[in-house]
C-alpha cells in the first residue's frame, strides 16, 4: 500500500497574520470532515494538522503551515487507492481560497504532483549532487541479493529494463550512449586487438566489442548472479553475448580482477585497451582515507601496467558536476607508476538524466 504525499506552496512578497488567514481556510477543512490540531509554535505562524474523520476518508491527513517569514505550506496525504478525485478538489478549493485571501502578496505558487511513498517499485533515485529524480519505474523485474550485492532490475516505460546495484543505478537498456562513450565514442579501431574489460558485467561493451572483431576481449567480472541476471532481464543491452562464458573471439572470467591483474602484471601480459568499468570516480573528497579512492588507484596503476606502450585505458568518471572530485582523478592520473596523458568527453547518458564525463589515458 502506497502513501500519496501532495504539496502546495505560496511565497509571499510580505508576512501575513495567521490570525487573520487561518480561519478563512478552516471550512475548507470542516467541509472535508476534517477535524483540526493545533501545535505550538513560540509565535512563529500557525501550523495546523487536519484528520478525516469519515470511514470513506479516513486516510487523509493534511499540515497547514503559516510561516512567520512569508510561506504558507500546504501538505495533504493520502492512500493510493483513495479518491483521487477528492484529494484533487481540496488542493484547488484550498488554491482558490489562498488566492484570494493572500491576494496582492503572492510573488510564486508551487504545487507538486505527488511524491508516491512506500511503493513496491521505488521510482525516486538521487543524482550525484543530490538532486531527486522520478523515473517512470512500473515493474520490479528480479531482485536477488549476491555475495557481493544487492541486484535489481527495474523496468522503465522510457529507458527498458535497468540495472540497479546496491541501490545505485548502473545501466538502462536505452544507454548505449553510455557503452559506445566508455569505449571511445568510434575514435578506436578494435579489430584485431587484445582487449581487457574490468567488470562489464550487463554485457554491453563486451557486445559491442565483438562486432568490432578483436583478435581476443578478456572480460573479469566477479559476480556470476550479474550476469546470469542481464543475460535473462538485459538483453537489449547485451545481445547473446552471456550465454556463454566463451566465444569465438571473447572469453568472460568470474574472477576477483585484483588478483588477476596482478597476475598478468607478473607474465608480462599487455592488452592494446583496458576498460575499466568497475566502478565511478569516489564523490568523498579525502582520496587519502577513502577505501574506494585506495581500489581506483590500485587498479589503475595495475592497468597501466598491463598496457602495452602504444594502448589505452578508457573508463567511466562520474557527472560533470562533480567538479572536484573528477580534479582528485586527475591529480590520481599524476602519481602512476609511469607519466600518462588524458583526454576527456562529456556525454549525455539517458538514465542518468546527468552529463557523464568519461576518459581516455594513454602511456607518456
Amino acid at each position: 500500500m502506497a502513501l500519496r504525499h501532495y504539496t502546495l506552496d505560496f511565497k509571499l512578497s510580505a508576512a501575513v497574520d495567521s490570525a487573520s488567514t487561518v480561519p478563512d481556510l478552516l471550512s475548507i477543512f470542516h467541509e472535508q470532515e476534517m477535524t483540526e490540531t493545533v501545535h505550538e509554535t513560540n509565535g512563529h505562524g500557525y501550523l495546523g494538522t487536519f484528520v478525516a474523520r469519515m470511514a470513506g476518508k479516513r486516510h487523509m491527513l493534511a499540515i497547514l503551515r503559516v510561516h512567520s517569514h512569508g510561506l504558507v505550506t500546504v501538505d495533504l496525504q493520502c492512500y493510493e487507492e483513495d479518491d483521487i478525485a477528492q484529494v484533487d478538489n481540496l488542493l484547488n478549493t484550498l488554491e482558490s481560497k489562498l488566492k484570494a485571501i493572500l491576494n496582492g502578496n503572492i510573488t510564486r505558487i508551487k504545487r507538486l504532483p505527488a511524491l508516491i511513498r512506500g511503493a513496491e517499485v521505488d521510482r525516486y533515485w538521487p543524482t550525484t549532487d543530490g538532486r531527486l529524480v522520478e523515473y517512470d519505474m512500473d515493474q520490479l523485474v528480479y531482485e536477488e541479493d549476491s555475495a557481493f550485492q544487492n541486484i535489481k532490475i527495474l523496468h522503465s516505460q522510457q529507458y527498458g529494463n535497468t540495472l540497479i546495484l546496491d541501490n545505485d543505478l548502473n545501466l538502462a537498456e536505452s544507454d548505449l550512449a553510455y557503452t559506445l562513450a566508455i569505449m571511445g565514442s568510434g575514435r578506436e579501431n578494435y579489430t584485431g586487438k587484445e582487449v581487457l574489460i574490468l567488470g562489464g558485467g550487463d554485457g554491453g561493451i563486451l557486445f559491442e566489442l565483438v562486432k568490432q572483431k578483436p583478435k581476443m576481449v578478456t572480460m573479469l567480472d566477479i559476480d556470476q548472479k550479474v550476469i546470469d541476471a542481464c543475460k535473462k532481464y538485459m538483453r537489449g543491452t547485451c545481445g547473446n553475448v552471456l550465454d556463454n562464458l566463451e566465444g569465438d573471439c571473447y572469453q568472460i572470467l568470474v574472477e576477483d580482477c585484483v588478483p588477476v591483474l596482478k597476475k598478468y602484471v607478473q607474465e608480462g601480459k599487455t592488452f592494446d585497451y583496458v576498460i575499466n568499468d568497475l566502478t565511478a570516480i569516489p564523490i568523498s573528497m579525502e582520496p587519502e582515507e577513502d577505501s574506494t579512492w585506495e581500489f581506483l588507484r590500485l587498479i589503475l596503476d595495475l592497468s597501466i601496467k598491463v598496457l602495452h606502450p602504444s594502448g589505452k585505458y578508457l573508463t567511466q568518471g562520474n557527472a560533470e558536476n562533480m567538479k572536484e572530485s573528477l580534479r582528485l582523478y586527475e591529480e590520481q592520473l599524476g602519481k602512476l607508476s609511469c607519466p600518462v596523458g588524458f583526454s576527456k568527453e562529456v556525454v549525455c547518458v539517458p538514465s542518468y538524466m546527468e552529463q557523464w564525463v568519461f576518459y581516455s589515458v594513454w602511456k607518456k
